[in-house]
């Protein structure tokens, strides 16, 4: 028994020392350039061919083979992807997220290109690098952790490597040349890719599929570093592979048998699942923000020719109809990730295992060996898997509710890697199973006219979940999670939504894909395939029906058409470029004829069109703030006159610092419903003014209000609110009340807690002692969503609204969102705010600072909010904005609305508010009325 244990370490020690190298280059690269390279496995899987090639096919010694592979190419290739993939992402100042579908383009790349190049069959006769022996590749690992280890902790190179983790920005600004430590990262990375390949290719199938599915799925031993501890990496990995080894030995009985040997079998699998789900985050660069791009209208006529090109096939007969047969099938599989990526802006690599189980579900249902359910006919065993593997779409959508980013694709993809091992490569599940097609739509033909029923079918779930209050919620999700929440959409909710209509829409087309093979093909679902897919989806248009129809037409028809791996090669090499036209083919299209459209005339070009076509006579043009009769949103001639004023005084730097803000002349002057008197001619506030209708108020500069509530309006109170970051008190037993109908600004240098207090009232960070009260209801641990439904509105530092809507779309988010059941609230907050005129069908994507702004307040009042706590409101306004705005924040206090605005501007402050309390070091120091306490500060 000792001789088996230490046979059995030994192979585990082999495998465990692969396994640190994958790790170690993956740490490698994602230290020095924020990339989790995906990539990693397929540029093993080059090298692994590459030095088959030299020695099997051209004969060159071993010795010269590995120094030009690993030597030479791998570092080339690392070199190359830095070079030319992902330096011009980040000078184009792409998100994170481009970046990583950039990585999986790489992945698809190299695995459609090995397969043009080398084929997509198994070899057998890979060269042996290292002996069998584990210990010279246990050394080797050793010896790269240990020399990496020293060269980030005592050279010059590991404190800038170091430095370029911390603050890219800061250290180039330091001298520090970020390109060259990343060129170096990714050179080392790659090399480690290409040495764990071929060490790896003699002992397992090398094909270009399966050896990079084999290398990513020990990715674990990475997540489990936190992506940061080359130690750590190597422990786990020589653990879990010790673990695998000795698990072999075990031989369990019972109903469970197969699935415990299956674990034991894939045990990187399983610490792959584990680390993905247990650990929330595995970095602090980890957050994958979705680039938002506009919507590129659909062009006149598309529908039409997609419906003929998609009817076409039913001319066609033999291997083209049976090749055509899979394409509405795989339209299908690809609008679960319209819904889901495209729609709901979540990061979902584990689709093929969706498509997968439908296929399965299917296939058993209809051959009677579902546990528990009698046999189907085949539609009706469609169905049923349909709805038997939707509520599995939990297994993502349940991570995707405290995960994003690079954690939330680390999770699918462990989802869809977990079930192709336990599910569809087990025997216990796939073996001697068909799948027939339903009965009179046996012929190729028949069923390819049920297909485009069900696929027309999809076609319109996907518009239901794309259109209407739901369609603009999980677009609002999408552009921004935090603004989603603050305006009251149900974000943990809405995310599994997303997951579980996406599930069923995959099982759907995965069930027609099986029929259409006549067979259930594990193969066919592979987690390699759920990455093309996600590729394709992405790069065509991630948000399109169409680019989802085009991207299933272009992976069947030119896998059947050519020798495969075209398309694979074809969709890496466009998502590779996706940080040129994130938007898809279409957008790249629409900007290439808006430049057209823009471009200059010669001298001559300007007179030949002048004499053809005289200039008419220009039209007025509305001024940016210019409301309607009866806004609030409006400009005075004596602010638009007005010359700029001093510097205003602000406590932005410390607590006695003077740092200027903004220059705009002095707001207008505060209404009695302020404590002093209004100027000639200016209307009286709601209080002395009615309208002669039925309880209507108006506010100070005109306009319809709802009615006033300032005896119903609750108080927002806090009560010994304290919050800390590890060791640091951002508060300590700070007290604050809202009243109705009141101002209540905080101010106080930077550090002061003014921004910790905040987010504790509007709920995006929970106090660690102390409570807070809206009224009798104590709201504490309430999330953002829920306050937002109970009236405290909120509008952000930074901007949040959401790029991919209209002005009124996003109005409307705010209003179907909040606890208004006024089906008027959108217009009148739009006329409100001044956005009612033709502003109000342009998407926010291309407005300017300003009137993003107004957006973001209007879609914060269309919800009807008893509190509006407001961070930073003159942020990027000009002074007859700021003026404008003024006078609507006093218009919703005179209605009844509490307010509280967190702002550096003292002057604004002394303009605006009620009263003013002073923070410093967590306390609130001072309080009372503006010019009391501004002046105590001054002092």
């Amino acid at each position: 028994m000792s001789s088996l244990t230490y046979d059995l370490t030994l192979a585990g020690l082999s495998v465990g020392s692969a396994a640190a190298l994958t790790g170690i280059g993956l740490i490698v690269t994602y230290r020095a350039t924020g990339v989790l390279n995906f990539a990693h496995g397929a540029i093993a899987m080059v090298c692994a061919y590459a030095l088959r090639q030299c020695v099997v096919v051209w004969g060159w010694p071993l010795w010269l083979a590995a120094t030009a592979t690993l030597v030479v190419l791998g570092p080339a290739i690392g070199v190359a992807l830095e070079r030319f993939v992902f330096r011009p992402l980040a000078v184009l100042g792409s998100d994170p997220a481009q970046t990583l579908v950039a990585s999986i383009g790489v992945f698809v790349l190299l695995v459609g290109g090995a397969a043009l190049l080398w084929g997509q069959g198994a070899r057998n006769d890979a060269p042996e690098l290292v002996s069998a022996d584990p210990w010279g590749q246990l050394g080797v690992a050793l010896v790269l952790a240990a020399g990496v280890g020293a060269v980030i902790r005592w050279t010059r190179f590991g404190r800038e490597l170091r430095a370029v983790v911390d603050d890219r920005g800061l250290a180039v600004l330091g001298g520090i040349d970020a390109d060259r430590v990343a060129a170096a990262g990714w050179a080392f990375g790659s090399f480690t890719a290409g040495l764990t390949g071929v060490l790896l290719a003699p002992y397992v199938r090398l094909d270009p599929y399966g050896l990079p599915l084999l290398v990513m799925e020990v990715v674990a031993v990475a997540v489990a570093a936190r992506m940061r501890s080359l130690p750590v990496a190597v422990l786990v990995a020589l653990g879990v592979g010790v673990a695998q080894s000795q698990l072999t030995r075990l031989h369990p009985s019972g109903w469970g048998a197969p699935l415990l040997q299956a674990a034991g079998a894939n045990l990187f699998v399983v610490a792959l699942l584990v680390a993905s789900l247990a650990l929330p985050r595995i970095g602090t660069r980890d957050a994958l923000p979705r680039t938002a791009t506009a919507r590129v209208p659909t062009p006149p006529g598309a529908w039409a020719v997609t419906a003929v090109l998609f009817l076409l096939p039913l001319g066609f007969a033999g291997s083209d109809l049976h090749t055509s047969v899979q394409v509405p099938a795989l339209g299908v599989v690809l609008l679960s990730l319209v819904v889901v990526t495209g729609r709901g802006g979540q990061i979902s690599l584990g689709q093929a295992a969706y498509a997968g189980l439908g296929a399965l579900f299917t296939a058993l249902l209809s051959a009677g060996r579902f546990p528990w359910l009698p046999r189907l006919p085949e539609l009706a065993a469609l169905a049923v898997a349909v709805v038997l593997v939707a509520p599995l779409g939990l297994l993502t959508g349940w991570p995707a509710i405290s995960r994003q980013g690079l954690a939330l694709a680390l999770a699918t993809f462990a989802v869809g890697v977990g079930v192709s091992r336990f599910v569809f490569a087990q025997p216990y599940a796939t073996s001697d199973l068909s799948l027939n097609r339903p009965a009179g739509l046996d012929g190729d033909r028949a069923y390819y006219v049920l297909e485009l029923a069900l696929l027309a079918a999809a076609l319109l779930a996907t518009r239901a979940l794309r259109r209407g209050r739901t369609g603009r919620a999980l677009a609002a999700m999408r552009d921004d999670e935090a603004g989603a929440s603050a305006a009251g959409v149900r974000v943990p909710e809405l995310k599994l939504l997303a997951f579980v209509a996406g599930a069923a829409l995959a099982a759907l087309g995965g069930g027609m894909l099986g029929m259409g093979l006549r067979a259930f093909d594990p193969a066919a679902f592979d987690p390699v395939r759920g990455l093309l897919w996600f590729a394709a989806v992405v790069v065509l248009g991630a948000d399109s029906t169409l680019g989802a129809l085009a991207a299933a037409a272009l992976l069947v028809g030119l896998d059947a058409g050519a020798r495969g791996g075209v398309a694979a090669a074809l969709i890496g090499v466009l998502a590779v470029l996706v940080g040129r036209f994130p938007g898809g083919p279409y957008e790249a299209l629409r900007r290439a004829a808006a430049g057209r459209r823009g471009a200059a005339l010669t001298p001559v070009g300007t007179r030949v069109r002048a004499t053809l076509r005289p200039a008419a006579q220009p039209k007025p043009v509305r001024p940016a703030l210019a409301g309607v009769t009866g806004a609030t949103w409006t400009a005075t001639p004596q602010e638009s006159a007005a010359e700029p004023a001093p510097p205003r005084r602000s406590l932005a730097g410390d607590a006695g610092g003077a740092e200027p803000r903004h220059e705009h002349p002095p707001a207008a002057p505060r209404t009695a419903a302020d404590g002093a008197q209004p100027p000639p001619g200016t209307p009286a506030p709601d209080h002395q003014t009615r309208t002669g209708g039925a309880g209507g108020n108006t506010h100070p500069a005109g306009g319809r209000v709802r009615p006033r509530r300032h005896a119903a309006a609750p108080t927002l109170e806090a009560r010994s609110l304290s919050a800390r970051y590890g060791r640091f008190t951002a508060l300590d037993g700070v007290d604050l009340d809202l009243a109705p109908g009141q101002i209540t600004a905080v101010v106080g240098p930077n550090g002061a807690g003014k921004s910790t207090l905040f987010h504790c009232l509007a709920g995006t960070l929970h106090p660690t002692h102390g409570r807070i009260h809206l009224g009798n209801r104590d709201i504490t641990r309430l999330p953002p969503h829920t306050r937002t439904r109970l009236g405290i509105a909120r509008t952000f530092q930074q901007l949040s609204v959401f790029p991919s809507l209209t002005v009124t779309e996003n109005v409307r988010v705010g209003a179907e969102q909040g606890r208004t059941k006024d089906p008027r609230a959108v217009e009148r907050t739009l006329r409100l705010l001044g956005l009612d005129g033709p502003v109000r069908t342009l998407l926010a994507a291309a407005l300017p600072t300003g009137t993003l702004r107004r957006v973001e307040l209007a879609r914060a009042l269309a919800g009807d909010p008893r509190v509006l706590l407001l961070d930073e409101p003159a942020a990027g306004l000009d002074s007859a904005e700021i003026a404008a705005m003024t006078r609507v924040l006093r218009a919703l206090a005179a209605d009844g609305t509490a307010l509280l605005v967190v702002e550096h501007d003292l002057d604004l402050v002394a303009d605006l508010a009620h009263v003013v309390h002073v923070m410093a070091a967590g306390h609130i120091v001072a309080s009372g009325p503006p010019d009391r306490v501004l002046n105590e500060v001054g002092a």
